[in-house]
């Protein structure tokens, strides 16, 4: 069964200049920080927000959610288990970043893959 196809769950929204998270229903117009109003960034259905004083691990998250990839433990439908591999620390993000001036491959598919040497 689809666990999202039947229900509309509420998204997570994240401001990383404020470093707070929110659930809101997705809709066309783009959310705004109630803090000081910079639009919200869609983190997905399966995001855990850090603590507010940790800098570190918000960094991550920007660094994810610029690259325009989302925190979805599902497939978009709900069908598929497998979560999907995120970084969690700044040492992982880095060493994909060298990697990808290495190498030539899009940072973005590289912050997707759990061995970012292994290819596709």
């Amino acid at each position: 069964m689809c666990t999202y196809a039947f229900v509309h769950y509420k998204l997570h929204y994240a401001c990383v200049s404020c470093r707070i998270g929110f659930k809101r229903h997705p809709r066309d117009a783009g959310h705004t920080c109630p803090r000081c109003a910079a639009p919200l960034l869609c983190a997905g259905h399966d995001f855990a927000a850090p603590r507010r004083s940790d800098r570190k691990a918000w960094s991550v998250v920007a660094a994810v959610l610029g690259a325009g990839l989302r925190y979805e433990g599902y497939e978009p439908c709900g069908c598929g288990r497998d979560p999907k591999f995120r970084p969690r620390t700044r040492a992982q993000v880095r060493a994909r970043r060298v990697i990808a001036a290495r190498t030539g491959v899009p940072l973005v598919e590289l912050l997707g893959r759990a061995d970012p040497w292994e290819p596709r």
